[in-house]
Formats: C-alpha cells, sequence, structure tokens
C-alpha cells in the first residue's frame, strides 16, 4: 500500500515528525497543546484512513516530483536488504507475492495465487502458488521481455537466499524447529512453468506470511553466480552501472541516477496492476526523485509547489495548515503502530568490559526505561503529537493484549532504587559507579541527519545526568550504523527503528529469535545466550505453529511479558503523522492511516 520512497528496508527513521534542540516549546506553548488545542488543529486536516474501497480507473499523464534524503548504495535487490534507501528504490521494479488486507485480515493475490494444502495426519503443509501469466521481466525502451516463470522464484529461493554465503534475512524463515528440538528446512518445488511449491515439515499457523517474498531475474543472477560467484552476484546492479540495464516486473523502470542529484523513474506499462480500463498504474508517466538531504530544503521545495507531497514534522504543522488558501491538502493519521528504539549492546565481544557487565543486566535496562521521560519527548519532540510506546504487538494483531505493558516508566527514584539492588551506588559528587567502582559512561548513537533522534537523544542525555550517568552522543552515518551494529559489533547503546508492525505475531523471526541475524543486541548466537533467550525462542516457535487460537494465545502473552520485562529494546513514543499533497492531484484514490500510510499509488492528475 504505501508509496515506494518510504523506507521499506530492515531500518524504518522516524521521518515524519522531527524538530532542532533550537526550537524547544516553551511551558506555555506545551500547556497550549492540551486535547483542546490538538482538537483544533486536527480540524484543519483530513481523515481518510483506507477502508477496503475499490479505487476509481484514473487517466494518464504527469510527473510525479518526489525527495530522496538519502543516496542509494544499491541498486541489487540481494545488497539492497541492509540499506532501506535502496529497498525503496529496487523495490518499484519487483514485486511481493500477496498483500495483506488489514482491515479484512486477508490475504490477497498480487502476482500470484495461494493453495494451501494441509495433512493433518502427517503433521505437514503445503503451500501451492500459481503465477499469473502476464509478467515479464522487460527492459526500458526495448522489445526485450523475460516471462516470469516458477524457474525465477525457485533458483531465488534456493541459490540466493538459500545460500547461507549471502546473509541474506530471507535464509533463516527456511528452517523451522521440530517438535524434538531438531532443525528442518522448507523445501521448495517446481510443478510447471508457472507453479511451484513449499513444503513445510510441519504444519504453521501462518504459511503465506512464511513464504511471502520478492525475487530477481534468474537469468541475470544465475549467469553471476556461475561466473563470478558469491562477489559476480553482489557486485550485480551497482551504483555505476546502467540502469536501463536492470530489467523489472514491477511498476517502474530506473532510467537515470546521477549521484547526488536525482534518480528518473519511467512508467512501466506492461505492469500486471490495470484498472477496469486496462490501464496499467500508475497513471503519472514519470516519477524524478531529487537527493535532498535537509529536510528544510524539501519543506521549501514543496511550498514552492515544486514537489507532489510533504510528510510533516511537527514545527511545520502550524505554518502548513494555517496558510490562507493554501494549494495542498493536509492528511492525518493515528499514533504509528511501531516506535523507535533504545537498546544496548550485549555482544560478548566485549565481556570483558564495565559496559558489557552493566547491559546484560536486566536491572539496569529495566533503570535505563525508569530514566526514559516519554511524556519531556511527547511535548518537546512531538508537540504533543504522540503517545508512549509501552505495549508490545499493536492493537490490529490478533495477540494484541492490553493489560500486556512496559512496567518500568518513567520514575527516577524507582531508576536509582533497582540501580542500588543491583550494585551501582552515586559517589559523593553524585557520578554513578557499578561495584566494582567503575564510573557508568556509554554512547548512544544516532543518525546523523536525523533531527528528531538528536532530539530525544539530548533528553535522554540530560535525564541520565541527574542520575549520575554520563551519555556521549555519537551522530553517525546510517551505513556506518549498520557496519557497527552487524560487522564489527562496536557499539553501546543505539536509537533506531525495524520495519514492520508485528500484525502477525511471528514477524520478526530474524529479529525476536536468538539466532537472527537482526538480534539486535547479539545477533547471530550459535545457542541463546540467555535463559530468557531460549524461553522467547521456545515461545516464538510454538506460537508460530500452533493453529488452535486459545493455546496459541498463551504462548504470545508469556513471550509478550518477557520481552517487556527483559526490555532488550526500550520503546519510545507512536507520533501520530501528517501528510500533505498538492491539490493538482485528484484525491478520489488518495487514503492515509496508520495501517497502509500514504496510499496514493492510484493517483492521478486532475482534468
Amino acid at each position: 500500500m504505501k508509496r515506494m520512497f518510504f523506507f521499506l528496508g530492515f531500518c524504518v527513521f522516524l521521518v515524519l515528525c522531527s524538530c532542532s534542540r533550537d526550537d524547544e516549546l516553551s511551558l506555555e506553548e506545551i500547556d497550549a497543546l492540551a486535547p483542546e488545542g490538538i482538537n483544533e488543529l486536527l480540524e484543519k486536516t483530513v481523515s481518510k484512513p483506507w477502508r477496503g474501497e475499490t479505487f476509481v480507473p484514473g487517466r494518464l499523464g504527469g510527473v510525479w516530483n518526489t525527495v530522496l534524503s538519502t543516496e542509494p548504495k544499491t541498486f541489487n535487490l540481494l545488497v539492497a536488504e541492509r540499506d532501506s534507501a535502496s529497498m525503496a528504490i529496487v523495490s518499484a521494479m519487483h514485486d511481493y507475492f500477496l498483500d495483506y488486507d488489514p482491515i479484512a485480515r486477508q490475504w490477497k493475490p498480487r502476482v500470484v495465487s495461494p493453495e494451501i494444502v494441509v495433512d493433518e495426519e502427517g503433521d505437514t503443509l503445503t503451500v501451492i502458488y500459481t503465477l499469473r501469466d502476464d509478467l515479464y521481466w522487460s527492459y526500458y525502451n526495448s522489445d526485450r521481455k523475460v516471462k516470469v516463470s516458477s524457474d525465477d522464484v525457485v533458483f531465488w529461493y534456493n541459490e540466493i537466499t538459500g545460500d547461507p554465503a549471502f546473509q541474506s534475512s530471507g535464509y533463516y524463515q527456511q528452517f523451522l524447529t521440530m517438535p524434538d528440538g531438531s532443525e528442518a528446512h522448507v523445501d521448495i518445488e517446481k510443478i510447471d512453468s508457472l507453479r511451484f511449491a513449499f513444503h513445510f515439515p510441519r504444519i504453521v499457523a501462518e504459511p503465506l506470511l512464511a513464504t511471502n517474498m520478492d525475487f530477481g531475474p534468474r537469468h541475470v543472477y544465475e549467469k553471476a553466480k556461475q561466473e563470478g560467484g558469491v562477489e559476480g552476484v553482489l557486485a550485480l546492479f551497482s551504483v555505476d552501472s546502467d540502469p536501463k540495464q536492470i530489467p523489472s516486473m514491477g511498476k517502474w523502470f530506473l532510467t537515470e541516477y546521477t549521484a547526488g542529484q536525482r534518480l528518473v523513474f519511467k512508467r512501466n506499462p506492461d505492469y500486471w496492476d490495470k484498472d477496469e480500463a486496462g490501464v496499467s498504474v500508475p497513471y503519472y508517466e514519470e516519477e524524478i526523485a531529487r537527493i535532498i538531504p535537509d529536510e528544510n530544503t524539501e519543506l521549501l521545495l514543496f511550498k514552492e509547489g515544486e514537489t507532489e507531497s510533504y510528510s510533516l514534522r511537527p514545527e511545520d504543522l502550524d505554518e502548513l495548515i494555517n496558510r490562507d488558501n493554501p494549494d495542498y491538502t493536509v492528511f492525518n493519521a493515528e499514533g504509528s503502530l511501531r516506535a523507535a528504539f533504545w537498546t544496548f549492546n550485549q555482544n560478548p565481544k566485549f565481556a570483558d568490559t564495565p559496559k558489557y557487565r552493566w547491559f546484560t543486566q536486566r536491572e539496569f535496562r529495566q533503570a535505563m526505561s525508569c530514566l526514559l521521560n516519554r511524556d519531556r519527548i511527547i511535548a518537546q519532540v512531538y508537540r504533543g503529537l504522540a503517545e508512549p510506546k509501552l505495549d508490545f504487538f499493536p492493537e490490529p494483531n490478533p495477540f494484541y493484549n492490553p493489560a500486556i505493558t512496559n512496567r518500568y516508566t518513567y520514575d527516577p527514584a524507582r531508576a536509582l532504587e533497582i540501580l542500588e539492588q543491583a550494585g551501582f551506588k552515586r559517589d559523593e559528587s553524585g557520578v554513578l559507579r557499578d561495584r566494582e567502582g567503575s564510573k557508568v559512561e556509554f554512547d548512544l548513537t544516532i543518525q546523523s541527519d536525523s533531527t528528531v533522534y538528536s532530539d530525544i537523544a539530548s533528553i535522554i542525555m540530560t535525564e541520565l545526568a541527574e542520575a549520575g550517568i554520563t551519555v556521549n552522543i555519537r551522530a553517525t552515518d546510517f551505513q556506518k550504523i549498520v557496519e557497527q551494529l552487524f560487522s564489527t559489533f562496536e557499539w553501546d547503546s543505539v536509537l533506531m527503528a525495524l520495519s514492520g508492525s508485528n500484525i502477525f505475531p511471528s514477524q520478526g523471526s530474524n529479529v525476536w529469535p536468538s539466532s537472527g541475524n537482526l538480534h539486535m543486541w547479539y545477533p547471530q548466537q550459535e545457542r541463546p545466550a540467555t535463559d530468557w533467550e531460549a524461553r522467547i525462542d521456545y515461545l516464538h516457535n510454538e506460537g508460530t505453529y500452533t493453529i488452535d487460537e486459545e493455546k496459541a494465545r498463551g504462548y504470545w502473552d508469556e513471550y509478550q511479558r518477557i520481552i517487556l520485562e527483559e526490555l532488550p529494546l526500550i520503546h519510545l513514543v507512536r507520533s501520530r503523522s501528517f501528510f500533505a499533497l498538492q491539490n493538482r492531484w485528484d484525491m478520489t484514490n488518495v487514503y492515509y492511516d496508520n495501517l497502509n500510510g500514504a496510499e496514493i499509488n492510484y493517483i492521478f492528475l486532475k482534468p
């Protein structure tokens, strides 16, 4: 449902709401953001959540002008897995098997139609997929077309994501834990040119979620692997490549990339998603994305009508909403289903350091949660337009339980009490020290171009200083953060966010189980490092395989309670979001909500 330039990779930063430390609200301004003031503000915006409406046919024509804040690092689907900016671009040339309608709670076919066959006696399950017969790998401004077939899917599953040498996040999803504790593989089988099947060695609760994937063209990636091995595949479609040589089965062809300046996309007329008149979406012919890392410049471009849409920061609201006769519409959505988090490095690479002792103590993490002043973050950073994120599963998740919440909310006195019980004490000068006398001081890493994280980090630094803890803020390039998290492991604590909203309880299978490559605080463990992580592994496994809803609820309730007690990730707040769109576009097919984001795939120009 989302626009292709929303971050879709493993890490989604809070680009919807940010402000600078120099622009903090006064106490009077904070008081003015009472419910009445917020309601008055919201009355000047449009609430239009998608609730299953049918999209009306549009008209062809026009150019969509937009902005990217970050340079792409690759146009290779595999490599883009770990870079959200790149994946947002690459995904425009690919497609997923299925869509999930969170309103109807139903899966919908995209490029395949599914059939689930359950063998209850053998405790096995098979998902048979049938590809559409109108899918092609097309090349821009060329008659060359290669029909998409089951060979593409089977090759990608077995030889790309299934090859551990590539370290793809999809690799871990190919294995199931059996009742006896052993690991078994989910095999794929080609049936014919359009049909293929996934064979599960045991019954699972969400087989469509487990197999939903995108994939690349076999005729390109297989040749690269045969001729150059792993490095040959990774070298494909670098940013130095001619983008016109990249085949597309998605909505767009990438036709131009000028580093530091812009990307240009051209509409793919062969794309399968067509309206009732047989016209492929999108309706506009071209998309031009300028690379603008500065948020203020992005705002200026929108106000001058040079870009089509803009995701508002809190400090933009008054100016954009209260302008006389604006030539744009501002939409609002309720609090996001996901939230940024604060996490600490528990990698045993640093087991001989005081920080490792602190970070691996549950009591230390609980105390940090008690020092996290979410109300101050909401007031100063989000202008009152947010709420604390204290639960784990969001409301749309069928196993959401409002009674299960984070019990370690802002309470500095309780934080110090917990720390003292864990052996920490403040010395005569007020500095907090551990039982060995080491001063409690650590780094907090944030993305360098995110003003919202800069503001939150400043609040954390101030609050912890009151408790005698020194926090050093390290503003770092996003790619460097990725390297630190998953390669060098040289970091103390970090503010970041993951994509996905946990609408399904088993989502995050590469995050929460201890073996996952996105198990942030200590990834890819050979065996669970702690008893509680071993228990999480068990509960995630059993919940994933349990069909009976009431029985599964017991697993997922305990799962949530452990995570919110151990606090490997300390979630911050859910921010309300705002989205502005130029009025030259017809708004009939436009929707905006916290489930689907900005739905403008079917937008078209007014006559």
